[in-house]
């Protein structure tokens, strides 16, 4: 599957058919001896359609994340991968076409461009066909990269494995706009090629402008989901959705 880089209208996902890349049902996930973070989740991700999961900081999106990664097991529920129950730990699941992009930057830094996709088993032409911007850089160490360079890097490195599914956290926590837009229009292209997108963002407008269908997180559990469409149409529910509990 090669991202594409077609136009980047959404379309609101009608009625499905047929079996979800990633799912959850009755997720439940924390840390440690603590409560869980997370509770009682149903989601679905598709192909071709991007998701954002908003919420407050401390809603658990990150948390949500990485149990479906297999960065950390669930406490309840399963997780399905191609409609099968999985429980294989994150390097399993990122051999069988699932990518992650962290919130905190996942390249080595002292380690070339170059050097970081290859580490990834990352198409470099491919990488490079996203981003043509990071060519000149590919001999220079990531640690010499702004911070909107090695997040081009993070992700050119997801998609250049040609994954199924991706998780990414954050991607524009830091950046200017501009960039910001720069790489969220790469991952609606992806998706537009048919890739499947959960994509945790702060910048609520930034996110809707590419997504596809929303989900909303408050104290761990769904407080609104539905069509990016209406989200943008009716500001109000997501308000309502980020409002504490009356």
């Amino acid at each position: 599957m090669t991202p594409g880089r077609g136009p980047l209208a959404v379309a609101d996902a009608g009625p499905r058919s047929g079996t979800p890349v990633l799912s959850a049902r009755g997720l439940s996930a924390g840390y440690g001896d603590a409560g869980p973070v997370v509770r009682d989740l149903d989601l679905e991700l598709w192909p071709g359609e991007v998701v954002t999961l908003l919420g407050p900081n401390g809603a658990g999106k990150t948390t949500t994340l990485l149990a479906l990664s297999g960065a950390l097991q669930p406490r309840a529920g399963v997780v399905r991968w191609g409609g099968q129950i999985t429980t294989a730990p994150l390097h399993q699941r990122a051999r069988a076409g699932l990518a992650l992009v962290p919130e905190d930057k996942s390249v080595i830094m002292n380690l070339t461009v170059r050097e970081n996709l290859r580490i990834g088993r990352a198409d470099v032409g491919l990488a490079l066909q996203t981003f043509p911007e990071l060519e000149s850089h590919l001999d220079r160490r990531a640690g010499l990269l702004s911070g909107g360079q090695q997040q081009m890097v993070a992700l050119a490195r997801a998609l250049a494995r040609r994954p199924a599914a991706l998780l990414a956290d954050e991607l524009s926590l830091g950046l200017a706009p501009r960039l910001a837009e720069r790489l969220l229009g790469v991952v609606r292209a992806a998706a537009d090629g048919g890739l499947a997108v959960l994509l945790v963002e702060q910048h609520v407008r930034s996110a809707l402008a590419v997504a596809d269908r929303v989900v909303v997180l408050r104290h761990g559990q769904i407080s609104w989901s539905g069509p990016s469409r209406q989200a943008r149409e009716n500001p109000d529910l997501l308000l309502g959705a980020y409002l504490p509990l009356a």
